[in-house]
């Protein structure tokens, strides 16, 4: 077992009970997790060796305490060529990560690059995760044509298959039974794939992202929502960030899949023989892994840096570059208040840290190209010589983002919606300046976090910028009580709390 120690009593509890229940889930079970996304990946270095990288996303932030601490088979797809190889040189079997402390054993993926266009680029990304993320009404709609059909059928289903049959295959490689976690939008279809070869398994799915009413799942055709719905009623658990995403499944299984039972009080489906129980399990952060990086010296170099760019106040925002994170309506605010508020021209500087995303899919390219259109248009109303309202920095740089969120005075996330976002949890925990926090509503920590942010409705730019605005002249006493309640808030709901309630109801199973 690891060590329990923690930053406080109630980390350690939290510790304690989860590594405690996973000796007593994996002496019986053996885990085996997929995600679209990995633990690691690897780089090919220009003399052709490859090296290897701890893996970035959500799914990978959240799950890496696992990985540092138990030992279970991870499958991901080969996202690069370095991956490609690397799975090639170990015939598609599972390896042992070669990270340091990481104790996961990881098997890729691999399939042909234009079927995982289709799935990933085609279905993925733009389609569900448009939908889910309320855009269809945006001018980045996707529209449903023969391509969409095609990539259905020879590249969404091509690919999940081939991840069931992955999982089939490694669950065959132990005595134990299998418990299997699958992770987000991507892989919808492997539940039912898994269940038809391993009737018994437990299965688990967590979906991320949020999950919209069901009139807005009927965008989509008949075919494929009910498709989904009817895989995802295979798992003995559905896993959602927050309770509107628990009800809004609900409903849509009632909706889209006949016969369905909903005991909505229970949140519990009964279908086809089955029942699915479905929960909200809001994730969270490491909150000693994050602030043992915020001191690390590779984040105080960065923070050194940054001593320059600063303004006497300084707004910070930490995404993806991409339409639902609301990048340009937040600058579009940050627009209207120093319009408003010449004294603070000159004074208050806002410094975005976006990490390109997709950028091979045309609306990200467009929305990047907006975004370099409005902060442009904003420098050169207000800037100076002396003075740019708006500096960006395009880079995935984690350690760098960290160093930035010691640093604010006001941390603006007012993404048009979110399951969770976890960059709203990570600032309060590192924040050396009392800072406040402006949050959308629309974000899964708004639940948590709704004790000491600042809320704005997502689309409206006039209330953002008042509350920027009201952040920046906040009493310091008002500033200090809100980051201490929120950071206490955190701290005592971190993601070891967060992994304990799933596996405790996994072990509940019968």
């Amino acid at each position: 077992m690891p060590d329990t120690s923690g930053s406080d009593a109630t980390g350690k509890d939290h510790r304690a009970a989860l590594w405690a229940l996973v000796d007593e889930l994996l002496g019986r079970q053996r885990l085996i997790l997929a995600s679209n996304r990995g633990p690691m990946e690897f780089h090919v270095q220009p003399d052709g060796e490859l090296q290897p990288r701890r893996g970035s996303g959500g799914v990978v932030t959240a799950l890496s305490g696992l990985t540092n601490y138990v030992d279970f088979t991870w499958i991901a797809s080969a996202m690069s060529e370095g991956d490609r190889r690397a799975a090639a040189e170990h015939n598609g079997l599972a390896m042992p990560s070669p990270l340091p402390g990481q104790q996961v054993s990881v098997r890729f993926v691999t399939t042909p690059r234009r079927t995982y266009h289709k799935y990933y680029n085609i279905i993925c990304n733009p389609l569900l995760w448009f939908l889910q993320h309320y855009m269809w009404s945006s001018p980045y709609t996707p529209r449903v044509d023969a391509v969409v059909y095609d990539a259905w059928e020879n590249g969404y289903v091509h690919v999940n298959q081939e991840f069931a049959d992955a999982i089939v295959e490694e669950a065959g490689r132990s005595t134990l039974p299998p418990l299997v976690m699958v992770h987000d939008y991507q892989l919808y279809l492997v539940p039912q794939m898994v269940r038809a070869k391993l009737p018994n398994a437990r299965i688990h799915q967590f979906v991320h992202i949020p999950w919209p009413a069901s009139s807005y799942w009927e965008l989509l055709p008949s075919m494929i929502r009910t498709t989904i719905c009817d895989s995802l009623c295979c798992a003995d658990i559905v896993g959602f960030q927050a309770q509107r995403d628990v009800r809004a499944f609900l409903e849509s299984c009632d909706s889209f899949l006949d016969g369905a039972e909903i005991d909505y009080a229970a949140q519990i489906i009964r279908y086809n023989g089955r029942q699915t129980l479905v929960r909200s399990y809001p994730i969270s952060i490491d909150v000693d892994e994050v602030q043992q990086i915020a001191t690390s010296p590779r984040a105080l170099e960065h923070e050194a840096k940054l001593a320059g760019a600063l303004g006497e106040q300084t707004i910070i925002r930490v995404d993806r570059a991409e339409p639902s994170k609301n990048i340009v309506r937040g600058f579009s605010s940050y627009e209207i208040m120093l319009d408003r508020h010449p004294e603070l021209r000159g004074k208050v500087r806002f410094l975005a840290f976006l990490v390109p995303s997709r950028t091979h899919i045309r609306q990200y390219q467009r929305y990047i190209e907006e975004i370099d259109t409005t902060v442009k248009r904003v420098n050169e109303k207000f800037g100076t010589a002396d003075w740019q309202p708006i500096q960006i920095y395009y880079e995935n740089n984690y350690i760098q983002a960290i160093a930035a969120m010691r640093l604010y005075d006001v941390l603006l996330v007012n993404s048009v919606i979110d399951g969770m976002n976890l960059v709203a949890k990570e600032g309060p925990v590192v924040n050396q300046k009392n800072g406040v926090l402006i949050l959308s509503e629309a974000a899964g920590a708004h639940e948590q976090l709704k004790i000491g942010a600042l809320p704005v409705a997502p689309a409206d730019v006039e209330g953002t910028s008042r509350a920027l605005y009201q952040a920046l002249t906040m009493d310091p006493t008002e500033r200090a009580q809100r980051a201490t309640a929120m950071r206490t808030s955190i701290e005592a709901e971190d993601i070891t709390a967060c992994l304990h309630r799933q596996l405790e109801d996994i072990s509940k199973l019968t």
